[in-house]
């Protein structure tokens, strides 16, 4: 388990969300971008919370190793997009080339569509 320290707020959750958040973090601030996670965690107090960061240029992060008998809440889903986002960032999409005769059959489908015969 990890403490991730966020906005002056001590959250208590799994080593793997923990990691991700800050791997996913740095992502976002050197492309200047932004986005929110909800993890499940512990608060401080000790209670089961959900929280719901903003990872941006300006968060400041800090996850630390933390020994405790508490079990891992459960973050497969925020895991899941955590690594989802970092593998488009890391690894985005190849473009694909569009050929002239696609773009005049989408054009002609539209026309279809508004019951046009003529061109735009």
């Amino acid at each position: 388990m990890k403490h991730i320290t966020f906005a002056d707020k001590n959250l208590l959750t799994g080593d793997a969300v923990a990691d991700l958040i800050i791997e996913y973090a740095v992502l976002l601030a050197r492309r200047g971008d932004a986005d929110s996670i909800t993890i499940n965690a512990y608060g401080g107090d000790g209670n089961e919370v959900v929280a719901t960061l903003l990872l941006d240029q300006g968060a400041s992060a800090v996850a630390e190793s933390a020994q405790n008998s508490l079990p891992e809440p459960g973050n497969e889903e925020a895991e899941d997009y955590l690594r989802d986002r970092i593998a488009a960032l890391v690894r985005p999409s190849t473009a694909q080339a569009v050929h002239a005769s696609d773009v005049d059959d989408a054009i002609e489908e539209i026309e279809k569509g508004y019951g046009r015969d003529e061109s735009f």
